[in-house]
């Protein structure tokens, strides 16, 4: 049987205007700025004069990803069709998709089948420009950084000390490392220099997390781009960049709208990764859905290790915001990679290598019910070829967490394969919970860090390298210690090793480097061998994206 790739079902299924999707959100025609027929931005303004009380939140996270896939995304939208379907009013808050992935590895992250976020080669491709104002803010304040040191160098900024990086949208790994600033005088002064991708810049994790346009400007100012000669920190502040800066984000940071294909209202917007930043779509987009629907879906990238942590232990905590229900979405080919298995053996029924993969997903859903202590359940995407004794062994398992386990079919089915998953979310958002953090911010930096390593990823413990500790101790002397910590990791691992699969034991994490996101707000901390720009793979999905004389676009998927 021959099915339709993800941009033929988009293209095939015909979008509602953009203002009949505002109007199905209550959305009043005075807050809509429309980008062209099926995209528009709503006025921040909205917040401040909606007197509807906010709707139940809830969060979509998954196993620890394997190249057999997950479906993180295409489960949250046809979870927010399957509440849609069952008479709930409801608004999905997703991420937008860096460019980098989609010509990369991805080919486009706007969902799959027939639960996706339309129009995705919009979203894919450009969208609202959001990113390129992100990335324009940054180069612009490198800009300013680069202008003080070669106008004279008022503030005695070290060359060797400057911390703020250059950033494009792409995956380019010639980039990660550059000498510029050469060519004589005129040129600038030389040093050694580098880029970041467009969603691990500071901006992007600033962008997201800002409450309005004065949160966004604090912010901005406190974002720290070099040390003195004598070891003080130097702002976007200092330079006098953050007016600027913050006009040329104003626009960005009103969240997009768009809808899914069935047509529910959906905020797209904002989009940091989870192995290096916080992975959650902007704080103001998700205000803005909990305002308008009785319910409200959103995801955190990658495993619930990352995406979730943060998550929860980030940007709930800077927004003020309690969950009332988590989903953990898995599926079978995938547990059995976690247990051993090939990709190409996963196809035959194995319930031994599906024993030995289980513990992953048990690990993070134990995190979410006994860390945080939030009601979850676990949303199987089920597939051709997984077995009846492989479903209920996973069943089983999940039964003696007490979570329940619910197939989903929104791949294939779209809202309607969510129906079943909807109705127990509904009941779970009923249940009390006493959502606490994974750490307490008065305790240190090594305390914060150890809290996540030891409590999430059941490490035994700890290992900080000299550079490191050293790094720790200036950041305490400065006064940072308080803030939460942002883990970055590999995501193919509990551990920071991304060859050990399933739930690892026995293991410590080693932080080879911390550094201060002031702006964000929070302390970055790095493990492993973690990439700030990405690299193409040896076959880039660009290959295959292609568009024809009549202006459509092929080959995203």
């Amino acid at each position: 049987m021959a099915y339709l790739s993800d941009i033929e079902i988009a293209q095939a299924t015909p979008m509602k205007p953009i203002t009949e999707i505002a109007a199905r959100a209550a959305i009043d025609e005075r807050y809509v700025e429309q980008y062209g027929r099926y995209k528009a931005k709503v006025d921040y303004a909205l917040l401040n004069e909606s007197e509807r009380k906010n709707g139940k939140l809830i969060l979509v996270t998954a196993i620890t990803p394997t190249p057999a896939g997950e479906g993180k995304t295409t489960t949250t939208i046809g979870l927010v069709d399957g509440l849609s379907r069952i008479g709930k009013r409801t608004v999905v808050a997703l991420r937008e998709p860096s460019l980098g992935p989609v010509f990369g590895v991805k080919g486009g992250a706007a969902g799959g089948g027939y639960a996706q976020v339309v129009p995705m080669e919009d979203i894919n491709l450009h969208f609202t420009g959001d990113f390129h104002a992100i990335g324009a803010a940054n180069n612009l304040l490198a800009a300013m950084l680069d202008n003080h040191i070669y106008q004279g160098n008022a503030l005695g900024i070290d060359p060797r000390r400057i911390t703020w990086r250059r950033c494009v949208d792409m995956n380019d790994r010639q980039l990660r490392f550059v000498t510029d600033g050469l060519g004589g005088r005129v040129n600038g002064v030389p040093r050694e220099d580098g880029f970041d991708i467009t969603v691990a810049s500071e901006i992007m994790a600033v962008f997201c997390l800002a409450s309005n346009i004065d949160d966004l400007k604090a912010r901005l100012s406190r974002i720290v781009v070099a040390y003195t000669y004598d070891e003080r920190p130097v702002t976007a502040g200092q330079l006098g960049a953050v007016g600027a800066m913050a006009a040329l984000l104003k626009d960005a940071l009103k969240p997009n709208l768009v809808q899914t294909l069935e047509g529910t209202p959906a905020f797209v917007h904002g989009g940091p990764f989870a192995n290096i930043a916080h992975g959650c779509n902007s704080v103001i987009a998700t205000r803005m859905a909990m305002k308008l629907g009785d319910y409200t879906v959103t995801e955190a990238g990658f495993g619930a290790d990352l995406g979730a942590e943060k998550f929860l232990d980030i940007k709930c905590r800077a927004a003020g915001l309690n969950p009332d229900a988590v989903v953990m979405v898995a599926t079978v080919r995938a547990l059995k990679m976690h247990g051993g298995l090939a990709k190409t053996e996963l196809g035959t029924e194995n319930l031994g290598a599906l024993e030995a993969g289980i513990p992953n997903l048990l690990r993070h859903v134990s995190n979410i019910t006994t860390v945080y202590k939030l009601p979850c359940v676990v949303a199987v995407n089920r597939f051709p070829t997984d077995t009846d004794a492989e479903i209920e062994l996973v069943i089983r398992k999940c039964r003696d967490l007490g979570v329940n386990v619910v197939l989903s079919t929104v791949w294939a089915d779209g809202g309607r394969g969510g129906e079943a998953l909807a109705r127990e979310v509904v009941a779970l958002c009923e249940e009390k919970n006493d959502f606490s953090f994974s750490y307490e911010l008065d305790t240190t930096i090594e305390e914060k860090i150890e809290a996540v390593a030891k409590r999430v990823y059941r490490a035994d413990g700890v290992t900080f390298t000299p550079a490191a500790k050293k790094q720790i101790a200036t950041l305490t002397s400065l006064g940072y210690d308080k803030l939460p910590v942002c883990m970055a990791k590999t995501q193919y691992s509990f551990s920071d090793d991304p060859a050990k699969l399933g739930a690892p034991e026995g293991f410590t994490v080693t932080v080879r480097n911390v550094k201060v996101s002031a702006g964000a707000g929070f302390i970055v901390v790095l493990t492993g061998d973690i990439m700030t720009m990405p690299g193409l793979p040896k076959v880039p999905a660009a290959e295959k994206i292609d568009v024809d004389s009549t202006g459509k676009i092929s080959g995203l998927f």
